[in-house]
């Protein structure tokens, strides 16, 4: 439960609109699963009630979080978060994107903050 407190609910309360700083892999990694996680269960919900609406206010609301922490990480690693937008090109985008967000952060501070492991 704390790891839920600390990597998905400190997302929404703390960094929902945050495009500044730098984001841990652990960080970014617990949000997007426990993200799946919540969006499963609702989908879940809504096949049982024979409605979709549970699961796109959730897809809605998860949106900037899930941008804002993408940014952060690749800010870790040193690229942009317009790095995203390379998720638009179909395939080899989405496989860039996730090399860079699995990489490790760069060592000691960088043009977006501090690293957040010796923080």
């Amino acid at each position: 439960m704390e790891s839920f407190n600390k990597f998905y609910l400190d997302v929404f309360k703390n960094h929902y609109f945050d495009f500044t700083g730098r984001a841990r892999r652990q960080e970014f990694w617990m949000f997007i699963l426990f993200s799946v996680i919540v969006s499963i269960v609702l989908s879940i919900i809504d096949n049982i009630l024979g409605i979709q609406i549970l699961s796109t206010i959730y897809s809605f609301a998860v949106l900037l979080p899930s941008l804002s922490i993408g940014a952060r990480r690749l800010h870790d690693v040193g690229k942009s978060g317009w790095w995203q937008l390379i998720a638009l090109i179909p395939f080899i985008g989405i496989i860039v994107l996730i090399v860079f967000w699995v990489m490790d952060g760069t060592p000691g501070e960088n043009k977006w903050g501090p690293n957040p492991k010796e923080v």
